[in-house]
């Protein structure tokens, strides 16, 4: 499947596969956020743009578009061009520089960084029918109350994922007052959580067998069910996106 960038301006910001480093999980101690892969995967599962510059917002708490105020540190009288204050309401706009085409049925989840944390300030997200719009789409943020933010050079103020958009509309959700409809189900969930609490309660040290060397389960990272040596065919420990490449030459028709 193809995912197709045209520039909308000579040299757009740089878009690179979403990286799975996020500072909180860096400085936690023995960086244990990483042990939840679902969170790894999420953070690397779509494109980040990054600011090609670092530059302060400003915002008065107003509702126009003059209430907020963006500088560059050192350039008093520079305005960076990719990013303004366009709607009021506190919101600030991002153009990222590309025109995003789809295949049909699949739209643009046009959203912060994943588990990216920023104080004062919220991405908002929007899914775009990138399949058939011909023109481009805004990344936005809101302040959630007033004050001065920073943007830093090489910092993702937006984040592409795609999304089978027309398919969501055909699910049937389906509850279910047990797990017995489902062979093996209950007896799996059964297994996982006497193992799960097993070995929270030796970590937490009231155990007379003390506190496990292993402090965590690894069951889900390595794609196994608890007791079963057969590993899951579909399942994934590490994103492997693909590059944003050099221009794409169009092909040229063939001669009449």
């Amino acid at each position: 499947m193809k995912f197709k960038l045209f520039k909308t301006l000579p040299n757009p910001p740089k878009m690179i596969p979403g990286r799975m480093q996020r500072d909180w999980m860096e400085n936690a101690p023995d960086k244990w956020p990483y042990r939840c892969l679902p969170l790894s995967i999420a953070n690397t599962s779509g494109w980040e743009v990054l600011c090609p510059e670092t530059f302060d917002v400003f915002y008065n708490g107003g509702n126009a578009a003059t209430d907020i105020t963006i500088s560059v540190p050192g350039k008093p009288n520079y305005k960076p061009s990719f990013v303004t204050s366009h709607f009021g309401l506190g919101v600030l706009t991002f153009h990222i520089g590309y025109l995003v085409r789809t295949e049909k049925g699949w739209a643009t989840w046009f959203m912060g960084a994943p588990n990216q944390i920023k104080h004062g300030i919220v991405p908002l997200s929007g899914l775009v029918e990138t399949d058939w719009l011909p023109f481009t789409a805004t990344m936005n943020w809101k302040f959630s109350s007033a004050g001065v933010v920073r943007f830093t050079e090489g910092e993702p103020f937006c984040f592409l994922t795609l999304v089978p958009h027309l398919a969501l509309d055909e699910i049937e959700p389906e509850l279910f007052d047990t797990m017995d409809s489902e062979e093996g189900l209950k007896d799996r969930f059964d297994n996982w959580s006497k193992s799960r609490n097993e070995f929270n309660y030796k970590l937490s040290g009231k155990s007379p067998e003390g506190i496990p060397e292993v402090k965590w389960q690894k069951d889900y990272f390595q794609g196994r069910i608890l007791g079963e040596s057969t590993k899951i065919d579909t399942h994934v420990h590490k994103r492997r996106l693909g590059e944003v490449g050099e221009d794409v030459k169009p092909k040229k028709k063939p001669k009449k």
